[in-house]
């Protein structure tokens, strides 16, 4: 079995894509068949293009990035990529799934519901910070946050504190 955690990966992103497109063509097709159909004074296309365009996008990034490739004679070429990595693509799923729900929830209550799709950006701009944050806070010294106890003196912290309530003590016997 040559290969074998690759020819899974394989089948694991051919399922997992296969379903994610089938999902979005059917909640779509729900959206442009009840905003054409049957309210046709209720649903608005602008805002359906701009909230769709970046699911679609993803879509996109995900089809080219994880799809497997086979050769002439059906060897796996190669198996893409993990479709559950963390990070990026994590966040990626979660902008996905988070544009299906909003399409529901206008297709079901109205056109109110795009504001809900607000949550993305802002929620982009809060783990941006956090992380900033984290690595600001990780570099030390290093971005300009003031002189160590360790810089000013060439002592550790522990030196300076024993030296400030009187020095080393030694005790001999």
């Amino acid at each position: 079995m040559a290969q074998k955690s690759l020819k899974t990966l394989a089948a694991k992103n051919t399922s997992t894509l296969n379903r994610t497109h089938l999902i979005t063509l059917a909640i779509h097709a729900t959206y442009l068949l009840c905003s054409l159909l049957l309210f046709r004074r209720r649903y608005r296309f602008l805002p359906y293009i701009l909230c769709a365009l970046p699911a679609l996008g993803i879509e996109i990034y995900f089809e080219r990035l994880a799809r497997p490739t086979f050769s002439a004679n059906g060897d796996l070429k190669r198996a893409g990529e993990d479709l559950e990595a963390k990070g990026l693509t994590e966040w990626m799923w979660d902008v996905l799934y988070w544009t299906w729900g909003c399409i529901v929830l206008v297709t079901l209550a109205g056109t109110w519901a795009w504001w809900l799709y607000a949550a993305v950006p802002v929620y982009t701009v809060y783990s941006l910070f956090g992380t900033y944050s984290k690595v600001k806070g990780g570099m030390g010294g290093l971005m300009g946050q003031g002189q160590t106890v360790e810089e000013n003196s060439g002592q550790s912290k522990r030196q300076a504190k024993m030296e400030k309530r009187g020095g080393q003590k030694v005790q001999y016997r």
